[in-house]
């Protein structure tokens, strides 16, 4: 847990509280309150975790999830390592993880615990197996790529195209080879129909269980997909097709930076210039995650910087390339000099742009762990039950605690109330104890209405700490 203690913070976020209060409920015999406003997307694999975690108690619940985050972010930065090293050596791969865990916006959605992580890891590997390498030239087995992005996909539906595309590619190759044309790439093994189909059915099975879970929960085979739609819609998110090319560029060079860029441009031309055969893989990975980000963006997704983490870890692995490709050349090879110098520019390029980078991530960690520490005195208060349900509903200012209190209360989401929806008439309502506060927990300028709430008429001070004021109303 180096990257735990290297951070100094470490909690879940909204997305995550959410799907482990839906989890929670589950295990209590209950049905999952997905209509809630503002509520997020579903994602079922975490709902899946919060169930069997919910014997752990709430904090148990959010420690191991929060430990399973860093877990995820560390291997990340191994698979990238793996993948750089066999296409363009070693210290290509050593750079690349460096990189990718180095990032600001890396670094601030792993030590949040979101599902991006865990899902760009399992992405990850799934290409790790796939593609060819010495001894293996054939890549590894479908079925274990499939069953990768099928867990993926119960995370982020971007995995059900990857699994389509790769299933796809299967039934091509094996189609060309049992009538004696020549194939793209050999398959790994030998693929009858039969075989094609179960591959298939493991391709189909994430988007099968995630739409089976929102029937079953609202009636809507389609929930996930009108609800994320409608709440990018309501907090102004930028979506649609025509903003795609603007927008997802930007979102790419939010996490990576000008120096990052500059290498992995020149990594992906040498690359594709001088080590063909190795870097094929790469660019097909890397324009796939792209054009399946715009395809989601066309469908009414939002176009956010964290949805672009896997174009941004295979561009990492082209930077490693633009600053040590050049190792894959032959020794007497005279393009290593030209490559070599070109690597070296790069290399500095970073080396001036570290700085900035440890600043701005010092920056976004301080920012974190002054929100950590304003949610911890927000639990300290359920703990000492000043707040409860004793008396009725939880209010709040705004959505942003929702999940949080629920899943230390043990309640529905819809027990806790944001002011921006309805006024509770009775019950505890919290509040921010200083603007200070509000500015660095509940105020998000993508809310419906960023305004903070007044206290309900006729509710009484019940205490409250140096973050949050609590008033009290009990019929």
């Amino acid at each position: 847990m180096l990257l735990r203690l290297l951070a100094g913070v470490g909690f879940a976020n909204y997305d995550t509280l959410y799907a482990l209060v839906w989890g929670q409920q589950l295990a209590g015999g209950h049905t999952p309150q997905y209509a809630i406003p503002v509520a997020p997307t579903p994602h079922p694999l975490v709902e899946g975790l919060g169930f069997v975690l919910a014997p752990l108690g709430a904090a148990g619940m959010e420690r191991v999830t929060v430990a399973l985050g860093f877990l995820a972010l560390a291997a990340c930065g191994w698979v990238l390592y793996r993948l750089g090293s066999l296409w363009f050596g070693r210290l290509a791969g050593a750079l690349a993880a460096a990189l990718f865990l180095t990032r600001v916006p890396v670094l601030s959605y792993g030590v949040r615990a979101y599902v991006d992580l865990p899902y760009l890891l399992l992405v990850l590997l799934a290409v790790l197996i796939a593609v060819p390498r010495p001894g293996r030239p054939r890549g590894g087995s479908p079925a274990a790529v499939l069953a990768l992005l099928a867990l993926a996909g119960l995370l982020r539906p971007e995995a059900w195209a990857f699994s389509g595309l790769y299933w796809l590619y299967l039934a091509v190759v094996a189609h060309r080879a049992a009538h004696g044309r020549p194939a793209p790439a050999p398959l790994p093994a030998a693929l009858s129909p039969a075989a094609l189909a179960r591959l298939a059915a493991l391709a189909a099975l994430a988007p099968l269980l995630w739409m089976l879970g929102d029937l079953l929960v609202t009636g809507d085979l389609l929930w996930s997909l009108r609800n994320t739609r409608n709440t990018a819609l309501e907090l102004a998110r930028e979506t649609g097709i025509a903003k795609a090319p603007l927008y997802i560029p930007r979102r790419i060079g939010e996490i990576l930076r000008p120096s990052v860029l500059a290498g992995a441009a020149l990594g992906g031309v040498l690359g594709l210039l001088w080590l063909r055969a190795r870097a094929l893989a790469g660019v097909l990975v890397g324009v796939v995650a792209v054009a399946v980000f715009a395809a989601f963006a066309a469908a009414g997704l939002p176009i956010n910087t964290r949805y672009a983490f896997l174009a941004a870890a295979i561009l990492c692995v082209f930077c490693g390339a633009g600053v040590f490709g050049w190792t894959q050349l032959d020794a007497g090879d005279r393009r290593r000099r030209w490559w070599m110098a070109g690597g070296a520019l790069v290399a500095l390029a970073l080396a001036i742009s570290a700085p900035g980078q440890y600043r701005a991530a010092n920056h976004e960690l301080a920012n974190l762990r002054r929100q950590q520490s304003i949610q911890g005195q927000l639990l300290s208060l359920v703990d000492r039950h000043i707040v409860s349900l004793r008396c009725g509903p939880v209010g709040v200012p705004n959505h942003r605690p929702i999940p949080l209190l629920a899943l230390r209360l043990n309640a529905s989401p819809a027990d806790v109330v944001s002011a921006q929806a309805r006024t509770i008439a009775r019950g505890v309502y919290v509040e921010p104890a200083t603007p200070e506060v509000a500015e660095d927990y509940i105020l998000d300028r993508h809310d419906p209405d960023p305004l903070i709430a007044r206290v309900p008429a006729g509710f009484e001070p019940a205490g409250g700490d140096g973050d949050w004021r609590v008033y009290r109303r009990c019929p």
